[in-house]
């Protein structure tokens, strides 16, 4: 893929043939031109596995009767059983006991109730519910267009091609799964498709994924790091530049040298663990997660790309991981979503609440960044967050945990709670996602309109 197709206003710092684009840099380009200029949409799309502990989760459903476990492909038989049916309508947002870590973000963000996914008989549930997420083909649209299961084209890749004009990527793919061997087919792993079959891979290690961003790969025999590489021509760059742009570009090169330790951190961790112990699961996951989240960050800030899927872990794939400050030891998230009789709940939303507190922390970050006019990334981005099972031990893909904060450049409202009719399909907010990023489109998938009550 070519390093550029057009980035305006952009200074690319170019040194023995390594090349890095700088953040928005009004004062270098004409003065007309950066007046006019907005910044440009973003999108992060947050998928969590395994859905959740829904009693801790949805409002009003903290007495709801602990499920049982229903597993292989009878998880549309539960439908039926709804025990909550909300009343149409919107309302301050209501923060239950797993959104507590939200507290400080909640005027930034909406939760969404009443939304259903397409389910078809013939593949498993959890793969499904990753890789169907984005896709939204109904069972008769795929049957009609040939395709084995609804895999189709993802909401990513078709807003990327147009989010993408502008950017080195259309698209970037990240999952925080973390594991080099594989347990489970790439389908559990993925949200993102190129086309029916055509699955675009995520990236899973810190390192490769700072060296997609920075192109490193063809120049890694030269230097270290790629924040001594450029910092001369930064350095020289910094004087010809105004106040506010020589603070951006300080701030830019420090963040870049901070996720460069990390990174070199997490590669010392995972040559320490011990010989015959999978690598990854000893790996903290909220170092882990929040290094992934500043790298995609970055690549938003630089231009790389304004659309990005983020797995904050795989569907089911047995396997442990370390929850740092939660668990003493490694645990199976997957298995523990089968086991809530009792108290097995309460410790399963220790891990709701954990991912909950990454969630946090990117919509902070996205607050804290600022844009070239003075206003943060938060209000001029998407940041979503959802799962494509609604309950880990009932597998329903119905009413699914949504939230979605930002404002996308003044078009959202937040600080709300949005309950939708009952079996309103997310292609509808999908297809809002879509019109948000500047897509002139009438339908997604099985959509029957856009959620309007999400518009400012």
């Amino acid at each position: 893929m070519p390093l550029a197709k057009h980035l305006s206003r952009r200074r690319l710092l170019q040194v023995q043939g390594a090349t890095l684009a700088l953040p928005f840099l009004p004062s270098l380009g004409r003065a007309a031109e950066a007046a006019a200029a907005a910044p440009s949409k973003k999108l992060a799309l947050v998928y969590l596995p395994n859905g959740i502990v829904r009693r801790c989760f949805f409002p009003g459903e903290e007495q709801a009767e602990i499920p049982d476990f229903i597993g292989g492909f009878d998880a549309d038989k539960v439908k039926a059983q709804r025990q909550y049916a909300r009343e149409p309508g919107v309302s301050p947002i209501e923060l239950t006991s797993t959104m507590q870590p939200l507290a400080d973000v909640k005027d930034e963000l909406t939760l969404i109730t009443g939304l259903d996914r397409t389910y078809k008989h013939g593949q498993d549930v959890h793969a499904q519910g990753a890789s169907c997420y984005l896709t939204s083909l109904s069972p008769e649209q795929a049957e009609r267009q040939g395709i084995a299961h609804p895999n189709g084209r993802t909401l990513d890749q078709i807003i990327g091609d147009v989010a993408g004009q502008s950017t080195v990527f259309n698209t970037l793919e990240i999952s925080c799964n973390g594991f080099t061997a594989g347990k489970e087919p790439i389908e559990f792993d993925n949200i993102s498709w190129y086309g029916p079959g055509r699955i675009a891979p995520s990236i899973r290690e810190p390192r490769k994924l700072y060296d997609r961003l920075f192109l490193r790969e063809s120049y890694r025999d030269h230097v270290a790091d790629v924040t001594d590489l450029v910092l001369a021509d930064a350095k020289s760059l910094s004087a010809r530049l105004a106040p506010a742009d020589r603070h951006t570009l300080g701030e830019f090169m420090e963040m870049l040298r901070g996720i460069e330790l990390r990174v070199e951190k997490m590669e010392r961790m995972m040559a320490e663990t011990e010989v015959g112990a999978p690598l990854a699961e000893r790996l903290p996951r909220g170092e882990y997660i929040r290094l992934q989240m500043d790298l995609m960050l970055t690549a938003f800030r630089m231009g790389i790309t304004n659309v990005c899927t983020f797995m904050l872990g795989p569907e089911r794939w047995d396997a442990t991981l370390m929850y740092e400050g939660v668990f003493d030891q490694p645990v199976q998230h997957h298995n523990m979503t089968h086991n809530q009789k009792g108290d097995g709940y309460k410790e399963l939303q220790k891990i709701d609440l954990f991912h909950m507190e990454q969630y946090a922390y990117l919509i902070r970050r996205m607050r804290e960044l600022k844009e070239f006019d003075g206003s943060s990334m938060l209000d001029n981005s998407i940041a979503a967050f959802g799962a494509g099972l609604g309950d880990g031990a009932t597998h329903q893909y119905y009413d699914l945990p949504t939230m979605v904060a930002g404002r996308a450049g003044g078009q959202l409202r937040q600080g709300r709670f949005i309950r939708m009719p009952s079996g309103t399909l997310n292609s509808n907010l999908w297809l809002t996602y879509a019109r948000l990023m500047g897509l002139d489109i009438e339908s997604y998938a099985d959509s029957t309109g856009v959620i309007s009550e999400l518009w400012a």
